[in-house]
């Protein structure tokens, strides 16, 4: 009977002590366990996120082509008569100026042709002084009865004839003296010599290219316009920038525009007039025209992903520089397939979240890990 009653109060007494050791365990990780969730409260990372700059820009953006310098009016100069060339005065990049000698032509010919007018013109005259004196005696003789009409009408055609002949013998000695003129070339233009197509003693056509001049006082650039941009090629303001100079602007204005795209290329080619033009603007530089558009509204292009809306007005997360966020209301322009059009509502260089903006809360912190512009 002993040994039966001290068995139970063994056994409460052990199931006590594990009691009071499994507290003692619990306990502790308990503490443990409250001051991780505190740490872990205190230590909540920023939200990381890709924001992309706000830049404000023309609606039609600017669209540039390369060109070359050319002149409007490039004239292939030759003689009006043939002959054999005796001197070339120019060479190719000469400038030359109104009225100055290119290159001229052997004038034994030509002198000889005007002095054969000449004596033409002579003869003509004595021919035509003996004919009238005979038409005055004719009629003299027909008033006193001595001569008939038929006489008279004679001596009359006489005369008229050598009046005729005396006239294109003057003639004649005109295009003489022009054709000896026509020996010397000239310029009809201040310009600039692009091609020399003669070397003394070659023998030239009437007609057949000498020298090539481009008048430098009128400049223009060519470019290849794709289809897509006639429109604004036509409706656009243009300026043209040098590749020597990149800081200087001229103003442009389309001149030309072909009327049949290149085969090979599918473009057009146009001619934009220079009418500021100056003498930095040599002829075969290259430039880069830029056509903008007329509408002097500015907007601002975004990705679609940034902007948010939950039945209110479309708005942006801006990010400041503590990575606070504010939803800020903005107006749409128009929406494209990955982009949005905005014309207000956001400062310029802003910067904007553009993606996750559905899981973001105005209150909370970010961290911004990239940025990019759009």
């Amino acid at each position: 009977m002993a040994n039966l009653a001290v068995a139970p109060s063994i056994s409460v007494f052990w199931n006590k002590y594990k009691a009071l050791a499994s507290m003692a365990v619990l306990i502790p990780a308990l503490a443990l366990g409250g001051c991780d969730n505190s740490t872990a409260e205190k230590s909540v990372p920023a939200r990381p996120v890709l924001v992309a700059s706000v830049h404000y820009a023309p609606e039609s953006p600017e669209r540039s082509f390369v060109g070359t310098i050319r002149p409007r009016i490039e004239s292939d100069m030759g003689f009006r008569v043939a002959g054999k060339v005796e001197k070339r005065l120019v060479e190719v990049g000469q400038i030359v100026e109104v009225g100055q000698p290119l290159a001229t032509l052997d004038k034994v010919d030509l002198k000889l042709q005007a002095e054969q007018a000449q004596a033409e013109r002579s003869a003509a005259t004595g021919t035509l002084a003996q004919a009238a004196a005979a038409e005055t005696r004719a009629k003299e003789l027909k008033v006193k009865g001595w001569a008939t009409d038929a006489q008279l009408d004679q001596a009359k055609a006489a005369a008229d004839e050598a009046r005729a002949r005396l006239n294109r013998a003057e003639r004649s000695v005109e295009l003489t003296g022009n054709s000896l003129s026509y020996a010397t070339l000239t310029a009809d233009t201040r310009g600039v010599v692009t091609a020399t197509l003669i070397e003394p003693g070659q023998v030239v056509a009437a007609g057949q290219t000498a020298i090539r001049v481009a008048r430098i006082a009128e400049k223009e650039a060519v470019v290849a316009i794709p289809e897509t941009l006639i429109g604004r090629a036509k409706d656009g303001v243009a300026s043209v920038s040098l590749w020597s100079e990149p800081g200087k602007q001229y103003a442009a204005k389309l001149r030309e525009i072909a009327p049949q795209a290149d085969p090979a290329t599918r473009t057009y080619l146009a001619k934009f007039s220079l009418p500021d033009a100056d003498d930095r603007v040599a002829l075969g530089m290259t430039a880069t025209l830029t056509i903008t558009g007329r509408s002097t509204e500015r907007v601002a292009r975004l990705p679609l992903s940034a902007l948010f809306s939950q039945g209110t007005a479309p708005s942006l997360y801006v990010v400041d520089d503590d990575g606070k966020v504010a939803l800020k209301p903005v107006s749409v322009k128009s929406y494209g397939t990955d982009d949005v059009v905005i014309s207000g509502g956001v400062e310029e260089g802003a910067k904007v979240v553009t993606l996750g903006v559905q899981k973001l809360d105005p209150a909370e912190k970010v961290r911004v890990v990239s940025s990019l512009s759009f």
